[in-house]
């Protein structure tokens, strides 16, 4: 731990630990909040998955919006990374891809605050069941 040497340190320290308290909160019942997952498997890191996690907290913060922000594995979309999937309160999850800093905000401010639904939207993956 990081010794204290001022007031500004000590104000860093205590808004870290509230925002590891939120976090922990806010796991104990996801499915009554806005669910984020950012796709950060090799293939999303190397196309900016970083970046974009950090913005969405970011913008999620910016424009008052309580979501839970994670990341994740592969979610099998290498073509279209950045991925990210969201999930609304009592609806079923939508993965969107080529995510950039601008496809972030109108996902908050059309499909998370609004419901209304955008281009991107990735289809869900089917398993081929080869027959016997």
């Amino acid at each position: 731990m990081n010794k204290v040497k001022s007031l500004d340190d000590l104000r860093k320290m205590r808004e870290s630990v509230r925002a590891s308290l939120d976090l922990r909160e806010k796991s104990d019942h996801p499915d009554q909040m806005v669910q984020v997952k950012v796709s950060m498997a090799t293939c999303g890191i190397a196309t900016g998955a970083k970046e974009i996690m950090n913005y969405f907290i970011e913008a999620l913060n910016r424009k008052k919006v309580d979501a839970l922000v994670t990341q994740t594995g592969c979610m099998g979309y290498c073509y279209a990374e950045p991925t990210v999937e969201i999930t609304l309160p009592g609806k079923d999850p939508l993965v969107f891809g080529y995510v950039t800093k601008a496809k972030v905000d109108e996902l908050i401010d059309k499909y998370i605050k609004e419901g209304i639904l955008l281009d991107d939207i990735l289809p869900i993956t089917y398993t081929v069941v080869k027959p016997e």
